[in-house]
């Protein structure tokens, strides 16, 4: 492999480099830093990356580690044990992964990252976003990590094209925007999915939605009703749809269609599709309005779209109204009603030959329940209203909630306090309910539950 003079060529360069004369200790985090970018650099310029391509990362690794420790000990720098051992994983993080993102990817509590430029960071925690002291070299840094993430999906990131989306090795989905188009430096947003799928439970026991709710929507999955989820962005809808379709039977055929795959679904017959983007050329795109057209044909007992935005919403209420029912999508609007609304707009974009009253007449037929997901100013997610689609009313569509959050106040230590309320109403649906063995009891109708 050329492992050995690889490690050689390594060591001469770290030789070259001389610790700065009158550098009393490494308090100074600027002073680490170019400290860091020097002998990073001199290790860059040493590497023969033919031979880095041609050597196993973990042997790599495990002899860079070693050869980097080494010098380290041999030079005057004033480093302690746990200084050292910073230096040797941030430049092995540089060389071998993805920088000073790495220590941010192997935190489970970060679900999303947020880079505004070199030198704003930021990250979010249980719902609240945070700046945090972590930087990049320069602009050229960052877009070497950018291009280490897209070269690795085969994709491409430059002044011809600005904008690129990729998925991460462990699912996370990844967004970046350059300069002439970010003004400020490269922008970089990650969005973090766990590794282990939240379930029906979870959601319980964390407050974002309460148990008798949670039985109706499980019912309503079960007996194949079509149900769509309304939220904004990072309210989480895909952590729900991944819940509820958990509540679909093992023997039936599913099939997800996403633009970045996302979902994590717990059953054994699931075909996953994904969208392409369009070549440097223009050609090639496959968006979803293909995907579904093409998954029609591949004999789906049920159809995830993991988010309907355009054309395709026509197809999938088609779909869901000719031998697809049960099937579950999400759709980015701030109520149940926005959601209708948004419905009718996507639709018309695509037919616009359409009357308003037939693709109104289309929608009420169609869907039956509007779950709306939230994200509180507390950070929590929560279900804030379940809406059945009744039918029409003279030009209007018509609906009723089964269930509502109110929110009260928020308490001194910036908790929303509010109550979960069944609005009394037994909805139309409980007679399909009943026709598939499902009696749901009156009680679960008629409750409230302090948060």
């Amino acid at each position: 492999m050329g492992s050995s003079r690889l490690i050689d060529r390594v060591r001469g360069a770290q030789q070259r480099y001389k610790a700065p004369s009158g550098l009393g200790g490494f308090s100074d985090n600027e002073e680490f830093e170019r400290i860091k970018r020097q002998l990073h650099a001199e290790l860059i310029d040493a590497l023969d990356f033919d031979q880095v391509g041609q050597t196993p990362r973990e042997e790599l690794a495990a002899r860079l580690r070693a050869t980097l420790t080494e010098q380290v000990e041999l030079r005057s720098l004033p480093l302690n044990r746990l200084e050292r051992e910073r230096l040797v994983e941030e430049i092995l993080d540089d060389i071998l992964g993805l920088g000073p993102l790495e220590p941010l990817l192997r935190d489970p509590e970060i679900s999303e990252i947020l880079i505004n430029g070199p030198e704003n960071v930021y990250v979010e925690k249980k719902g609240l976003l945070q700046k945090i002291p972590l930087r990049f070299n320069d602009n050229r840094h960052l877009m070497q990590i950018i291009d280490r993430i897209v070269s690795a999906v085969g994709r491409r990131v430059d002044e011809t094209t600005p904008m690129v989306d990729a998925r991460l090795t462990d699912g996370s989905r990844f967004n970046a925007i350059i300069p002439p188009l970010a003004l400020d430096g490269p922008c970089v947003s990650i969005r973090r999915f766990g590794t282990v799928p939240i379930m029906a439970e979870d959601l319980v026991a964390l407050g974002s939605c309460p148990r008798p709710v949670m039985e109706v929507l499980r019912a309503a999955i079960r007996s194949k009703l079509n149900v769509i989820i309304s939220g904004g962005t990072g309210s989480g809808k895909t952590t729900l749809l991944n819940v509820l379709s958990s509540f679909i039977p093992d023997g039936e055929r599913i099939i997800t269609i996403e633009d970045s795959a996302e979902l994590q679904l717990q059953q054994s017959h699931i075909v996953r599709l994904e969208t392409r983007p369009a070549n440097l050329e223009g050609k090639g795109e496959i968006n979803q309005r293909d995907l579904l057209k093409n998954c029609l044909r591949m004999r789906p007992d049920r159809i995830i779209l993991g988010e309907i935005r355009g054309a395709e919403a026509m197809d999938m209420l088609q779909a869901m109204n000719t031998g697809h029912d049960g099937s579950l999508g999400t759709v980015h609007s701030n109520s149940t009603r926005d959601a209708i609304a948004r419905f009718e707009t996507m639709i018309a974009m695509g037919q616009s030959n359409l009357a308003d009253k037939t693709i109104r007449e289309m929608i009420a037929r169609t869907l039956h329940i509007i779950l709306q997901q939230d994200r509180l100013p507390d950070g929590a997610r929560r279900i804030t209203a379940v809406t059945e689609v009744t039918g029409m009313e003279g030009n209007v569509v018509t609906t009723q909630d089964i269930f509502k959050f109110e929110q009260r106040t928020i308490d001194e230590e910036g908790r929303v306090r509010g109550a979960f309320v069944a609005t009394g109403v037994r909805p139309k649906f409980a007679d399909k309910l009943r026709k598939n063995g499902i009696d749901l009891p009156p009680e679960l109708f008629r409750f409230r539950m302090e948060v």
